[in-house]
């Protein structure tokens, strides 16, 4: 580690690091997050990264620094932390820095990802009960200010009533924040909200109790005229429900969002066997994998998942390790080979003794890289989080101004308290709220209509600036099935027949090859005839008894046994099936070679015009795989992409990300696979294909639920068009604030004008976001 200094003093190279991730809880806006990094950052010694959207802080501390001393530190800004649960004594967790802090994984991993999402559905049911109740009583609120004809007799304490739980109850995590903010010298969005609402219910109170608002028959009648007026007849009941309603819908969606940020790293550690045969004595026990430690042999049959990383003692078989690699062939094990956990057998019966559990597991690894991905990647603060800073403390200096101005003055004090009330109420965020909410309401649901999902306003920040992207192969370019793709035979043999043939001893297999074959076989040949006498010979391919002939299908190697030897001609053509990375097997029937087959991972039919339509955009695509080279490049000349990156691991493309944004680009991310996951949450912007991995849909930041590569460019055009909707609406709402704000302080702001252009600007934020219902 390179010395550094930090807002609180130099970082040493010399003194041991240690890592803890806290849990902070209290955080209401993407400013909270940053106040809080100031904080602890202020603590020599210490480094820390807050992210708003998972809200954990990763802290990196020296030595002489207690984990209580961060969280007092937390505490003393105002907000809670805490520190993870001591891990179970399995062996497959371990602690860091001597912390008690849970590197995840088995038992207690389960037990925090647990306690975690019980604690978030906690939150999540709490405000949608707000909203739910907010709505229902604000709606008669609204409708009775603003169209007089239903303004009956005592209307006013109709409206009193049902406004006066949704100022106190449903925007209580309003009020809450303010108050702790105010206590630690700081001002949000939440102040302006509280306040605004608070004043507007006072004042409503004051006009109906002291006033001429509460008179039987009272009515608001629409005037719009600028005038200066004492205000005692006037109630704004409305503006304060109305506000609270609106702020609470737009926090409701964005905690939904913010609650899938982590479920990636839940999807990851979800993803291993639960448990595993066991050789006890030579005899088979049934555990829990987390009580697996190095040195222990367990059983793996056909279909099961790897339990952990190991080394094969005993059989043979395919493992499909797709999920790790990206390589669409599942790859041949045979003793001495390592296999990695939660990669599934697809073959033979195996034997593996365990070399790593826990954290040390590539998949535990790949978890790690997720969540690095996740604390790295910059959340994009709101426009309205990013001016509350400057915007909340004029507002307030300016109703106090206001306040104090007309006393001096000589005004009625009940003119004066207008004026301030007013200049609290034409600031609050109405519009503000609905700006983001509704623009991405809409928004996201277009793009449900059209196969996209889209994760929250920050992602639509990063579909701006992407000028690369980056496609992953198997899955995403390609379907990610392996196809029976040519059959090459040798002169005089009739194709249907040498397919029927081959085609009814590969459907004895297990093997993915020959699946495929099988497959396209049976499309091509028809019904396939029953097999005598068949044998699987361990790497090398089948033998059979089909319609009395004997078949051999397999690799050369496999003829050598027979005596046969494959023809000048069709060794050719295997050669040259090889050169494109397709793979080759060859089919012997009584004593004769008959035809070489070539299986691939096929395009997918809308690739090559997926890469033109983002080529439109002004988007340079880039082909990254596990794969080989000739299997990469081919690929890439069929859909037209120049630039390629082959056989790559996970954690590489994770750096292949990373280095072509040290280039100055900014990159996306096209994955499907766990392995994509990490460089999915470490792009400036991850779109992940539907048909993909819950892990990969999770770390991304665009789905396209159809699986079509052509769903990209149009999720990318709506996002562009979604943000641009979004800033069209916050800058009219600022707009309205900036002009009614002098009209307001000087006295002059009519409450139903004040109303009305509420309303008028929340309408137009509205209809603005109906807009992208078009989008085609």
């Amino acid at each position: 580690m390179t010395s550094e200094v930090t807002d609180g003093g130099s970082v040493s190279t010399e003194a041991p690091r240690h890592e803890v991730e806290l849990a902070i809880s209290g955080m209401t806006c993407a400013s909270c997050a940053n106040r809080v990094e100031r904080k602890l950052n202020k603590l020599d010694g210490v480094q820390a990264t807050v992210n708003y959207a998972t809200e954990k802080a990763t802290v990196s501390y020296a030595d002489g620094v207690a984990p209580d001393t961060l969280i007092g530190q937390v505490e003393a800004a105002g907000y809670s932390a805490a520190l993870p649960p001591p891990p179970a004594d399995t062996g497959n967790t371990t602690t860091t820095g001597g912390t008690g802090a849970a590197v995840r994984g088995g038992t207690s991993g389960d037990l925090t990802a647990n306690a975690e999402a019980d604690s978030d559905d906690t939150a999540l049911r709490s405000l949608r009960q707000r909203l739910i109740g907010a709505v229902v009583l604000s709606v008669p609120v609204i409708l009775l200010a603003m169209v007089p004809p239903l303004q009956f007799t005592y209307w006013q304490w109709i409206s009193l009533t049902l406004a006066a739980p949704v100022v106190v109850w449903a925007a209580w995590p309003f009020h809450r924040a303010a108050w702790t903010n105010l206590r630690h010298g700081a001002a949000t969005m939440d102040t302006l909200i509280s306040m605004g609402t608070l004043a507007a219910l006072l004042w409503s109170l004051y006009a109906l109790l002291f006033g001429g608002a509460g008179v039987p028959g009272m009515t608001h009648p629409f005037e719009f005229t600028i005038e200066r007026a004492d205000g005692g007849a006037n109630i704004y009941l409305e503006v304060a429900a109305g506000v609270t309603t609106f702020i609470l819908a737009g926090r409701y969606f964005e905690s939904r969002a913010k609650r899938r940020a982590g479920a990636a790293l839940h999807a990851l550690l979800e993803l291993g066997a639960k448990d595993v045969s066991v050789l006890r004595d030579g005899v088979e026990q049934r555990v829990p994998v987390a009580e697996l430690t190095v040195g222990d042999r367990f059983v793996v049959r056909p279909g099961e998942k790897i339990a952990t990383d190991g080394v094969v003692e005993d059989g043979s078989s395919a493992v499909d390790e797709s999920m790790l690699t990206g390589e669409s062939v599942p790859a041949e094990v045979a003793p001495g080979d390592t296999v990695a956990g939660a990669t599934v057998n697809a073959g033979g019966r195996l034997i593996v003794r365990v070399s790593k559990v826990g954290r040390d597991t590539q998949l535990a690894q790949m978890a790690r890289l997720v969540e690095q991905a996740q604390t790295g990647k910059a959340q994009v603060q709101r426009l309205a989080d990013r001016v509350s800073g400057v915007f909340v403390p004029i507002v307030i200096a300016l109703a106090l101004g206001a306040l104090a101005f007309w006393l001096v003055t000589g005004a009625p004090a009940s003119a004066a308290f207008t004026a301030a009330v007013a200049v609290l109420i034409i600031a609050c965020p109405c519009a503000l709220g609905l700006a983001t909410p509704t623009a991405l309401l809409v928004g996201t649901g277009r793009g449900a209509q059209l196969g996209i999902l889209i994760k929250g306003p920050e992602v639509l920040e990063s579909t701006r600036r992407i000028d690369t992207v980056v496609l992953d192969k198997t899955g995403t370019v390609t379907t990610g099935r392996m196809e029976l793709v040519d059959v090459h035979t040798a002169d005089g043999e009739d194709p249907t027949g040498v397919l029927r043939l081959a085609g009814a001893l590969e459907n004895a297999s297990e093997h993915p090859v020959a699946a495929a074959v099988a497959r396209g076989a049976a499309e091509r040949a028809g019904e396939l005839p029953a097999v005598d006498e068949f044998a699987a010979v361990e790497g090398l391919g089948v033998e059979g008894v089909v319609d009395g002939t004997a078949v051999v299908v397999g690799r050369p190697a496999l003829l050598e046994r027979w005596s046969l030897e494959l023809p000048p001609e069709l060794a050719e053509v295997r050669a040259a099936a090889e050169e494109k990375g397709r793979t080759a097997i060859v089919v012997a029937a009584d004593g004769r070679v008959r035809a070489v087959l070539s299986v691939a991972d096929t395009v997918k039919p809308g690739s090559a015009e997926a890469v033109a339509r983002l080529r439109e955009l002004g988007l340079s695509p880039v082909l990254l795989t596990g794969d080989n080279g000739a299997v990469a490049r081919a690929v890439a000349d069929e859909v037209g992409i120049d630039e390629v990156i082959a056989e790559v691991l996970p954690a590489d493309k994770v750096a292949v990300v990373e280095r072509l944004r040290s280039e100055g680009r900014a990159v996306a991310m096209v994955g499907d696979g766990i392995n994509d996951a990490p460089a999915l949450a470490a792009a400036d912007l991850g779109l992940s294909m539907g048909t993909g991995t819950d892990v990969a849909i999770e770390a991304a930041d665009l789905t396209l639920v159809r699986g079509d590569l052509r769903v990209a460019a149009d999720a990318i055009r709506l996002s562009r068009r979604t943000l641009g909707t979004i800033r069209g609406n916050l800058f009219w709402a600022f707009a309205y604030n900036v002009a009614a704000l002098p009209l307001a302080a000087a006295g002059l702001l009519n409450p139903m004008i004040a109303g009305a252009a509420m309303a008028l600007s929340s309408v137009f934020v509205v209809s603005n976001s109906l807009r992208l219902r078009t989008f085609r």
